[in-house]
């Protein structure tokens, strides 16, 4: 990984400057800037889900930074496909500079839309689709079909006089996928031939070995869960899941059951792919939420969000009895979905919050419900062998599956000198088929926390996770500044720390002598006979108790 690296250097002529500012070292917020001759290309502006030790955030952006003053440069914003991860981000980059261009197959643009209609965001768009090629300004791009667990996904190639490059997305190599469209390795295999200068790989399966299972081999294993299910079925799913929602809807017909969407982003989504032709629903298996109470439960499946344990997502909701559907005995719930790395307990939690109200929970772990969208190795080792690529610089994944991917890359023939490991914002130029690292970026972390975008930092995340977790001290004070005197107090309040305030006994003489003792070294000032009651009780709480809560002094002159 490279460290320490200076501020790059104004970018040279005939050269082009890749810059990932998103997506290496993390399972989200993939976005990456192209640079040439003063114009910029963007691919993709996703968000990143927030883990349990970032408490009450939304959604983490993309670092705009690196283009917020060049938004007039931007001649387009390339989309791969219509996943969260990847196309999330938009409304926020789009609210900076409403104009940019999207460009993106029919779903993924469909998705990006509806997605901007709930900001009052009216975009500029082009549809594209694969063999198509179009030409922005100095960025001529050719787009190729690949296979990913939502309908519509697209690979990119960019060509400039500096190089070509091969920017995949998310994509695997289904042989039989649900859509019978399978990842053109016709055209990869034509690109190889005439050189890939630089090739940007999903990474994600990287250090998984073999080829990913297809889609097709969840239908039957649904049917049959679905077929022998006693009382009402959830399947959770991710909102963008067309495939596994189309096995799901099949598997609920062949069952003579029901089938209501439930969450606001499956309804929207599952929506405008029926509407598309992406989603084909059978005759009669549709039923509103409101009138699905009505059917009995052993001829009804709920089609939920919330795979990811999301507190305020269905399943949670449901899991806690917070819903107006109500799991009980007999009930079957299907996670029909991978863990994302740091949701594994949130997951867990609602696993077991269903299990505990007697439903059965059907998942990854000891049923095949799910397969990724992502290839593994064996899959990226043909990508490789196929390409020839001169360069590689691995992205979208943890650093694991970077490295993982770096060393199938090795392995195949590419030098290692020409495979670029790098982190978010690492600047990477390109010129003659050569690469060099030319810097690296200081890129941040990006709160969406209610209204807000960007006011949280991770200093105040730092202080919710104390008040989580150690509690709350306050301490009042109204000092003699010229004895040190306290006239009033102190007095000690406190929350999440100990129930009963007696507690606190031992430490008050010590705060009264501290603050005696400072006024006689000299101490008048305000600020500095708080800092002296911080301290102690500070030390008490650290020395008595083994806590390390927040701890609000407030000191005033009597």
């Amino acid at each position: 990984m490279p460290t320490q690296i200076s501020t790059p250097q104004p970018l040279e002529a005939g050269t082009l400057r890749v810059v990932p500012i998103g997506g290496l070292g993390e399972i989200g917020r993939n976005m990456t800037v192209y640079e040439y001759e003063g114009k910029l290309l963007v691919v993709d502006a996703g968000v990143l889900f927030p883990e349990e030790h970032q408490p009450g955030v939304d959604l983490i952006l993309p670092d705009f930074a690196p283009i917020r003053d060049r938004l007039d440069d931007v001649l387009g914003v390339v989309l791969t496909h219509g996943h969260e991860d990847h196309i999330g981000a938009v409304p926020y980059l789009l609210k900076l500079k409403g104009d940019i261009p999207l460009i993106g197959s029919t779903l993924t643009l469909a998705l990006v839309e509806a997605k901007l209609k709930e900001h009052r965001i009216k975009p500029y768009t082009l549809v594209v689709q694969e063999d198509q090629t179009e030409q922005l300004g100095p960025f001529h791009l050719e787009f190729v079909a690949v296979n990913h667990s939502i309908p519509d996904a697209l690979a990119v190639a960019i060509t400039t006089p500096a190089g070509r490059v091969l920017h995949t997305g998310d994509f695997k190599m289904d042989q039989l996928p649900l859509d019978d469209r399978i990842t053109d390795l016709r055209a990869f295999a034509r690109l190889g031939e005439q050189g890939v200068d630089l090739f940007l790989p999903d990474s994600t399966n990287a250090d998984v070995p073999g080829f990913t299972a297809p889609e097709r081999d969840i239908g039957p294993v649904l049917e049959n869960i679905i077929a022998r299910a006693r009382k009402k079925v959830v399947v959770a799913s991710f909102s963008s899941h067309v495939h596994r929602v189309q096995q799901v809807l099949d598997a609920a017909a062949a069952a003579n059951r029901k089938v209501a969407f439930m969450g606001r982003s499956m309804i929207r989504n599952m929506t405008i792919a029926a509407e598309l032709g992406y989603l084909r629903v059978p005759d009669d298996v549709l039923i509103d939420t409101k009138k699905a109470k009505n059917v009995p439960d052993d001829q009804i499946v709920y089609m939920s969000t919330g795979s990811q344990g999301e507190p305020m997502a269905v399943l949670a909701r449901m899991a806690n009895l917070e819903h107006q559907i109500e799991i009980g005995e007999g009930d079957t719930v299907i996670l029909a979905s991978s863990l994302i790395p740091g949701n594994e307990n949130a997951v867990y939690r609602v696993i077991d919050g269903l299990t505990k109200l007697g439903a059965k929970v059907v998942h990854k772990g000891n049923a095949k419900v799910h397969v990724s969208g992502h290839a593994s190795a064996g899959e990226l080792l043909y990508c490789y062998n196929i390409l020839r690529p001169k360069n590689v610089l691995p992205v979208h994944g943890e650093h694991r599956h970077l490295y993982a991917s770096a060393d199938l890359a090795i392995q195949t023939g590419v030098p290692p000198r020409n495979v670029i490991l790098g982190q978010d914002g690492i600047v990477v130029d390109l010129k003659d088929g050569e690469v060099r690292v030319a810097g690296q970026l200081d890129i941040g972390y990006v709160y969406v926390d209610g209204s807000t975008v960007g006011e949280i930092t991770d200093a105040d995340l730092k202080d919710r996770r104390v008040l989580a977790e150690e509690g709350f001290i306050s301490i009042f004070c109204a000092v003699d500044f010229t004895t040190g005197q306290c006239v009033v107090g102190p007095e000690i309040q406190s929350r999440g720390f100990a129930e009963d305030e007696s507690v606190f006994d031992d430490v008050r003489p010590q705060i009264a002598k501290a603050l005696a003792e400072a006024a006689a070294n000299g101490t008048r000032d305000q600020h500095a006979f708080t800092q002296v009651v911080r301290r102690t009780v500070g030390r008490w709480v650290n020395s008595k108790h083994r806590r390390r809560p927040m701890i609000v002094p407030v000191v005033i002159e009597a």
